[in-house]
């Protein structure tokens, strides 16, 4: 559902970017924000309670808009599922036009006390792309999907942001190999699930993990979810 205050938040955002490359995303970008927008304080504190905080996150989640989008007008016939995750991932930061406010937003995040918001933030990253990409689990391969994913993503932000090879070719690269990993410990889990000698030992794990499930959750109509996963 779009927030009553979209179009100031988007207003104050626009305004906040040219100054986060100095200031981060601080009380002192808020505030430049507002004054230069001339958004009455009042409505811009209603729309961002928590001031910077919030426009940190509300520019997360402009990229995962973007991406999104992308998504949504990708041609991902006959692509292997992995290499639509690993095409999923680079839409993300392909999204991103201004490197120094993601470094900013992360050395925010990186906090103790907002590192909860930052892991939020990555793990609704991970979730729309399992969603936008047709995932219907709903046991715990709904959390490990996202807790896997999340990781990579991590990892892959992180060398992104030090990464100054030609088009980011060394970012993609790393995003490849580390997809490989991931699909390698899916591999073994299911070698060791399927072997007559180590299936017996998983009975008991496989017992507890069969009882959690996803959490219930109504169908977005603005996520694609067209395609449906395969190898």
């Amino acid at each position: 559902m779009t927030s009553p205050y979209h179009d100031t938040i988007e207003t104050l955002l626009d305004a906040a970017l040219l100054h986060v490359a100095f200031d981060g995303w601080s009380d002192a970008t808020f505030q430049a924000a507002i004054a230069d927008t001339g958004v009455d304080p009042v409505l811009a504190e209603a729309a961002l309670p928590r001031g910077a905080v919030d426009l940190a996150l509300a520019f997360h989640a402009r990229g995962d808009a973007v991406m999104l989008d992308r998504i949504r007008d990708a041609d991902f016939t006959d692509m292997k599922f992995r290499d639509k995750v690993a095409a999923a991932v680079r839409f993300r930061l392909e999204a991103v036009d201004d490197k120094e406010a993601v470094r900013r937003g992360v050395t925010l995040f990186a906090l103790p006390h907002l590192a909860a918001d930052g892991a939020k933030a990555i793990w609704g990253t991970a979730d729309l792309i399992w969603d936008a990409l047709g995932d219907r689990s709903d046991d715990y391969n709904w959390y490990s999907k996202r807790a896997t994913l999340s990781g990579v993503y991590s990892s892959v932000v992180l060398f992104w942001l030090g990464d100054d090879s030609t088009d980011h070719q060394a970012t993609w690269e790393f995003l490849d190999r580390r997809i490989d990993n991931v699909m390698q410990i899916e591999k073994l889990k299911a070698r060791v699930n399927d072997s007559p000698l180590l299936k017996p030992l998983m009975a008991g794990p496989n017992w507890l993990l069969g009882r959690i499930k996803a959490p219930m959750r109504m169908p977005n109509p603005d996520l694609p979810g067209m395609m449906s996963p395969r190898d």
